[in-house]
């Protein structure tokens, strides 16, 4: 290995280091606090790979230490250790570099030949002796009581990680053939990986990267073409894109402007139109109802932790209660925006019936009236296990087969 190519790895684990440091102590995001370029994206899924095996990891080093270590030389053991064992790093370049990220700091220097040690101690057998990866004790236990024999999967679903899931307008057939994907039986399209402005037809707006379970939402609501439909906290705007190649009159409202540059760029790369509007729903008064509303509330994101691995590090039981409070009041601004008969969809991507089911369950008790007419699982290409009381519940360890989904909870609602 040539100096350079050293020192750009180096660099790479320091930035890993870094982003580890901020998920776990600070609260941050993963995609937030990653660089640009190949090096960044390096970084990026160093880190992620860390934290997909942070409970492995730790079981190791506190097997083999008295005491816990300093949290950065924690840290560069976390990274070294999932890096060797479940990454393609070569231990010989893993190590050396563990062990100079811990000289580079005071605080850690002096512990530099105790990473080297444990770093060279650990065997593969160790590794895979050591207990499978687990979801925090915060979320663990509501899933475990929710899905029970399922949890096992959930969390195997999690290491895996996801695959890159396309939504195409028009053809999925064909376009399935020009990128070598592979068409699922709910329509979407779907990759190993790649790098996703690389590939045929980004840059036509031929397509977009969505979650097959992210894609069910808005095919749920069936024929929207020529119908006047609300897409409610829109961005990063997926669902919208559907909406809109669907044949739908879309008006796509959210409260963020930043998170709506992204929804703005995706219809000008797309070629598709809506109506945006920046404002807060539980303000905001349209001038006349609509045919349909969609609104993908705001949550806690669990069912989304295949992609997103720092996640389950940087949320709690206050966020969970704190967004249940806001999807009851969305949930019944939403219905309020529907024409008498007109249909709406209430979804999140989470994995805690708290999210989904009983807020539907709770809405149907509030509203004379509603009802849940959800379609059959089958009808839009799901396992018939998806069927949940007034929905769809998705889970990770669908289709294990073919390489899993996101969790969403998902409910078709009409008024009377």
């Amino acid at each position: 290995m040539s100096n350079k190519s050293m020192s750009e790895g180096l660099e790479a684990r320091r930035a890993a280091l870094r982003l580890l440091g901020q998920v776990t102590r600070d609260g941050e995001m993963l995609g937030d606090t990653g660089g640009r370029g190949a090096l960044g994206a390096r970084a990026l899924r160093l880190a992620g790979l860390a934290l997909r095996h942070l409970g492995r990891s730790d079981a190791i080093i506190a097997d083999r230490l008295e005491r816990p270590p300093a949290p950065r030389t924690r840290d560069v053991l976390r990274l070294a250790l999932a890096e060797i064992h479940a990454g393609d790093g070569a231990a010989h370049g893993v190590v050396n570099d563990a062990v100079a990220l811990a000289k580079m700091s005071p605080k850690t220097a002096k512990q530099a030949g105790l990473v080297n040690a444990v770093l060279r101690g650990v065997t593969a057998d160790d590794w895979d002796a050591a207990p499978p990866p687990r979801l925090p004790r915060w979320l663990r236990a509501p899933v475990h009581k929710a899905w029970g024999d399922r949890l096992d999967g959930i969390e195997a679903a999690h290491l895996v990680g996801a695959p890159l899931d396309l939504t195409v307008k028009t053809d999925a057939d064909g376009w399935a053939a020009r990128l070598g994907a592979q068409v699922l039986p709910t329509g979407s399209l779907r990759l190993p990986s790649g790098q996703v402005t690389a590939l045929e037809g980004y840059d036509d707006g031929a397509w977009w990267v969505q979650d097959a379970a992210a894609a069910i939402p808005a095919r749920a609501l069936g024929d929207v073409s020529g119908l006047r439909v609300l897409d409610l906290c829109a961005a990063p705007g997926g669902k919208m894109l559907q909406l809109a190649a669907a044949g739908a009159q879309v008006t796509a409202l959210d409260v963020s402007e930043g998170r709506l540059r992204r929804l703005r760029r995706n219809l000008e790369r797309t070629g598709l139109s809506a109506e945006i509007v920046v404002a807060d729903a539980l303000d905001w008064e349209p001038e006349a109802p609509f045919d349909a509303v969609l609104l993908d509330a705001p949550c806690s994101a669990t069912g989304t932790i295949r992609r997103h691995p720092d996640l389950p590090w940087r949320k709690g039981v206050r966020d969970v209660e704190a967004l249940t409070k806001l999807q009851y009041r969305l949930l019944d601004r939403a219905i309020g925006f529907a024409a008498p008969g007109g249909r709406m969809v209430f979804c999140t991507c989470s994995l805690l019936p708290v999210e989904g089911e009983h807020q539907v369950r709770a809405a149907l008790k509030r509203h004379e009236g509603l009802e849940a007419v959800t379609p059959e699982p089958g009808t839009l290409g799901l396992p018939e296990e998806a069927a949940s009381p007034n929905g769809l519940r998705l889970l990770p360890d669908l289709w294990p087969e073919l390489g899993g989904m996101d969790g969403f909870y998902i409910s078709v609602l009409r008024r009377a």
